[in-house]
Order: structure tokens, then sequence, then C-alpha cells
């Protein structure tokens, strides 16, 4: 992609409306903008690392026998009464068509799910079953704040289970924790993110969060300084000791909420009485699992948690360009060299942002910084006087040359 054909432009100054980190970088580089409290649109850069988020999320959520599809967001009134959240979720988005049939916009899609499934499980033959979506989800959020941390709508990965008992539910539970951690660790998020115990509801015991370490966090969790298990604030006074080692040392620490993962057992198949037969020839109620993490809420997580004094770090593997090109001097030979570079790069799989603008190497520089990408490659006057490139990783100071002809030999050991 080249860098002067994008309508989108950085920014010097972040919006003085915007408090937290992320949301300040990501406008400020050209990866999103707000059109009003909660609602953000994502530019082409952010549209790219996005996906490539989605992506991972698919990929890892895939190995354990989720199959995609894709409910709808228009969910009639009539299934959010079934399960008494029609009146009791008060962050429901509610519309009234011509007709006056009335809809809640989806904010969590239980209530398509199971009926949904109901049609094609009839027996334990049918059982267990893994479906899930990656979907715009909206939420009537009293203050929308913190960027794409918090908004009214958002993207989220939801995926659901079906089981005959709770000792399948529980296996595929832990199953689905482990994969969380695979995910977040593909994102560089690994490090910084804890396994926290939460509130079950009326449902369960426990459900399970995991909670992202960072000041702009909105959560507080108290962390287990033997075992490294954490508790959320809500339900801390419960547990003086940590019910998994017995340990009374915590460290408290603000943290974002990244993901979560609840064992529904028959809170939502009772209400559409979804029953299965099984081997013995009795019916029984299907038991559920639910499992969240939104990918929009981990763009914002990981620019809060990968970035410096002058704008973003992206992990590689969700950056939205593997390699940031630069021209400097605009001289017809460099122009050439570094437009064939480009095109070669492209042919090799290689993601390129080659900035062709008319700037000054101090303005390319600042915004390449700023963008974030892991890779700067920069070709000057100076370097070609030795037939090289200059290339520096995003975070370091280290600055190497490298022959043109051997670069990329150079970056398959990279990318």
């Amino acid at each position: 992609m080249k860098q002067s054909q994008i309508f989108c432009k950085t920014l010097r100054q972040a919006p003085k409306d915007e408090k937290c980190v992320s949301a300040r970088l990501l406008i400020r580089a050209g990866f999103v903008a707000k059109l009003s409290a909660g609602v953000y649109t994502f530019l082409p850069f952010g549209l790219r690392v996005l996906e490539k988020i989605q992506k991972i999320i698919s990929e890892e959520i895939e190995e354990i026998n989720g199959k995609r599809i894709l409910m709808p967001v228009l969910v009639p009134k009539k299934n959010w009464q079934k399960t008494g959240r029609w009146d009791s979720f008060k962050e429901l988005f509610k519309v009234k068509g011509k007709n006056n049939q009335e809809y809640g916009l989806g904010s969590t899609h239980e209530e398509v799910i199971a009926p949904l499934v109901q049609q094609y499980v009839s027996s334990y033959k049918d059982l267990p079953c893994y479906v899930y979506q990656i979907q715009t989800k909206f939420r009537d959020e009293i203050r929308a704040k913190s960027g794409i941390l918090r908004t009214r709508e958002f993207d989220m990965k939801d995926l659901y289970s079906f089981h005959t008992d709770e000792k399948d539910l529980d296996r595929y539970y832990e199953k689905v924790k482990n994969t969380y951690f695979k995910i977040l660790k593909r994102m560089g998020l690994r490090a910084q993110t804890y396994l926290c115990l939460a509130s079950g509801g009326s449902f369960s015991k426990f459900s399970h969060e995991f909670q992202t370490i960072t000041p702009a966090g909105e959560d507080i969790i108290y962390i287990c300084e033997n075992c490294g298990l954490a508790i959320n604030q809500e339900i801390k006074a419960e547990y003086p000791k940590c019910p998994e080692c017995g340990k009374k040392e915590f460290k408290k620490e603000k943290a974002i909420e990244v993901g979560n993962i609840f064992k529904l057992k028959t809170k939502y198949t009772e209400p559409f009485n979804f029953q299965f037969i099984d081997k013995d020839g009795s019916k029984k109620l299907v038991i559920m699992g639910c499992y969240g993490i939104g990918p929009s809420r981990l763009m914002g997580t990981i620019v809060e948690t990968h970035n410096d004094e002058k704008g973003i770090i992206w992990p590689k593997e969700i950056a939205p360009f593997q390699v940031h090109l630069i021209q400097i001097e605009n001289t017809q030979k460099i122009k050439n060299v570094a437009e064939k570079l480009y095109n070669d790069l492209q042919k090799q799989g290689v993601e390129v942002l080659y900035d062709d603008r008319d700037k000054t190497a101090g303005e390319k520089f600042a915004d390449a910084d700023l963008i974030g990408i892991p890779l700067r490659i920069v070709i000057s006057k100076k370097t070609l006087e030795t037939n090289c490139v200059e290339i520096k990783n995003r975070g370091e100071e280290k600055i190497q040359l490298v022959k043109i002809k051997e670069l990329s030999q150079f970056l398959k050991s990279y990318v």
C-alpha cells in the first residue's frame, strides 16, 4: 500500500476528549475515527489490524472444533422475553419496525443460538457441538469511554458449546481456557494477562475472566502472589484466601477484561425446552457453555500495553504491515529503486506500507514511529552509495545496513 494514496492522515495532536492512551494513539495514527461517544470507524490501517486479530481467533477456535456461523443483529422481542431479559437487560438497544414488531439489537446471542441449535439436535449422538461467530454487538452503555475499550458498538467472538452433561462441559471449558491463552500469546498479551475468578451469576459458582494488567483498566483484581490466580474485586471479599492454593498474599492491580467464559448449564436451554434423548431413552435438558472475546477491545488493549512516547509498537503477528518502506529525498534514482523494491517485496508476499510522500525525513520518521509497524526500511542517497538499505526495529535504537541484494534473505528470517 502506498502511503500517498491513503485518504486518512496522521494527526499532530490527540483529540482533547480522549483520555486513554490507546484512543489517543489510534486516532492520531489514523487507525480509527470517532463518530460519536462509543462509536468508531475503523480506517484502512485499523481494519487490517482488526482482521488479523479476528483471523488469529478463528484459527484457534477452529482448532477446538468451533464451527463458524453468522447470526442476525435483529433479535425478536419474544426471544428476549422467553429468557426474561427483555426487561432485565438494561443495556439492550430496543427498536420497533413499521409493523410495530419490536426487536433487541444483539448484545449477546444466547436467545438466538439456543433455539437455532435446537433445530438440529435431538439425540445424544448430536452432542457435543460447538458454534461460534464474530459479530457486531450493540450495548446502550450509560457512559461509553476509553476509546475502543468500551463502546456502544463493537465486535465480539462468541462461542457456544452444547453438551449432554456437566462433565463434558467441564472438559471443553478447560480446553477453551488454554485456547484463550494461546490467542493472547500470539497477540503479545500473555505475560500481562491473568485468569481471574468472577461471579458466576445464578448458574455457576464462578465464571472466569481474562484480565490484562494496565493503568487504563476499569476493573480491580487481586493476584495471588503464589500461584498467579486472580480474583475480581467484585467477589474478593468472599475469598480472603486464594481458592487455588490457599495463600493470603495478593497484589492489587488495575486491568482490562479482554475475554470471559461461563458455564451456563441449563439457564438458556430451559426457557426454550431444549432437550435431547439420552442413551437410556430419557429426555434431558442440554447443557451450555459460552465463551466471549472481543477483537476490537483486544486491539485497544494491545495499544495500551505496547507503546512508547513516540507511538504504537505493534506485535509482529497483528501489525497492519510487516514492513514500513521509507523513501528519503525524491530524486528519480531513489524513486526508481524504492518502487522496484516495493514491487519485489509484494511479489515475495511481504506486507509493505510504502511512504512515497513528498515529506521531510523527520516527518516520515515521526509518522513511522507513531504508526508502529515492526520493521522500518529506509532508502536514501546515503544508503544507495553502498547499495544498501537502512533497517530498524520499532522500539529499538539499533540501526543496521543490509545490502539490497541480500534483503530478501534477511526478511525471510524476520517475517
